[in-house]
């Protein structure tokens, strides 16, 4: 129990915000993070479940991207099905349910994931750039999209 004491409306509002926590066995640390602005300004009520997801997909892909080497990029995976791995060039939603994920396959042909929210189990992956790319820095496609965040 906490020894601080809040109003009604401070209560309220520390509810209504939301929150990212993650845990490691590293150490076991505890990693918490200030969200964006751009994240936290309209209350989740407000949010479809499709932008609700879309939101958090980003920061999860930023964070990965953080942890990755000059030789690698993000990727996604898709559980269940056989969707496989996509190279992710680009996220969107449509409300209120659907995420929509956009890039290209292992063969190099253009993908495009449309899929529901009550149905989305991703895996983030590092895959090495390609080949032609070698010289060119990683693309961060996590950051593109995070700065997106605060033009919507």
């Amino acid at each position: 129990m906490s020894d601080t004491i809040a109003t009604a409306a401070e209560a309220f509002e520390a509810e209504a915000i939301p929150r990212r926590i993650d845990v490691h066995t590293e150490g076991v640390s505890v990693e918490t993070e200030d969200l964006p602005e751009a994240v936290t300004k309209k209350p989740v009520k407000q949010k479809s479940p499709a932008e609700w997801a879309y939101e958090r997909l980003i920061l999860y892909i930023q964070n990965f991207e953080k942890q990755l080497d000059n030789k690698h990029e993000v990727a996604m995976g898709f559980a269940g099905g056989d969707a496989g791995v996509l190279r992710i060039e680009g996220l969107g939603f449509f409300d209120p349910d659907i995420v929509t994920f956009y890039g290209t396959d292992p063969t190099g042909a253009r993908t495009q994931l449309i899929q529901h929210v009550s149905q989305l189990s991703v895996i983030l992956r590092a895959l090495p750039k390609e080949a032609k790319e070698d010289d060119a820095p990683p693309r961060r496609i996590g950051f593109q999209l995070a700065s997106e965040l605060g033009a919507k």
